[in-house]
């Protein structure tokens, strides 16, 4: 009888916690490339459609808890999710936003690309050693606060599960970054490439609290099962 496609990878252990990451559905803002840190833009229709896509495709994973931004975008996003999980009752996390861009929010991303590399910014970003934009966030504020939520996270599990996880493409990064155990000093933003709207990456943490990336980017146009490792960071 052949195995179940939906099942735990051989390799994890009835303790331990797997955070399934889903970015939110692409918005307005992406769209029309707008910089999207603390202010807000709806799902697009397609957006939303791709959402559920993702929710079918995650349908059969045992959530036990789910986690979510409290930003309008994500709160959509993780209702949508929801839906295949009616028992499920989501929590928001402030620590889950995304970076604040301060004064350049809802502006061009052409605009502030063309005062600071893109590439640079990001990575100090996630690192933790940006020093902010005008009326923005700091970096090491940033990471203090995604360490934070994703250890409470953590911490709310000792007896392991599937847990669901709603977040945004900057604050996704930087915690991948730390679960794949990277220098922080010299970190590629882009390491597992820019996360894709309703794409799901799976972090195994062990009772120890050690982390592994078991997979990035995934969804329903990968062809596999949820929970079966095959991403660049596996």
């Amino acid at each position: 009888m052949p195995a179940d496609p939906h099942a735990p990878d051989a390799s994890s252990t009835d303790a331990e916690l797997r955070l399934h990451l889903v970015r939110h559905g692409r918005t307005v803002y992406n769209v029309e490339r707008l910089m999207q840190g603390w202010c807000d833009s709806p799902l697009t229709p397609d957006g939303e459609e791709g959402v559920v896509a993702t929710a079918r495709w995650l349908a059969q994973v045992p959530f036990v808890a789910a986690y979510t931004s409290p930003l309008g975008r994500t709160v959509r996003t993780t209702e949508l999710l929801l839906a295949e999980h009616p028992t499920v009752r989501p929590v928001e996390l402030d620590g889950l936003r995304e970076f604040g861009f301060g004064d350049y929010e809802a502006t061009s991303e052409a605009e502030l690309f063309a005062t600071v590399d893109p590439f640079t910014m990001f990575g100090s970003i996630v690192g933790g050693t940006f020093e902010g934009l005008a009326g923005g966030e700091t970096g090491p504020a940033f990471r203090t606060r995604v360490d934070d939520a994703f250890g409470e996270i953590v911490a709310r599990h000792p007896d392991g599960g599937d847990v669901l996880v709603v977040s945004h493409g900057v604050t996704l990064a930087a915690y991948l970054a730390v679960a794949s155990g990277l220098n922080l000093a010299d970190v590629d933003p882009l390491r597992h490439g820019p996360l894709e709207n309703a794409s799901v990456s799976l972090v195994a943490v062990d009772a120890a609290r050690r982390t592994r990336v078991l997979d990035v980017n995934a969804g329903p146009w990968t062809g596999r099962a949820p929970g079966v490792a095959g991403g660049p960071g596996a």
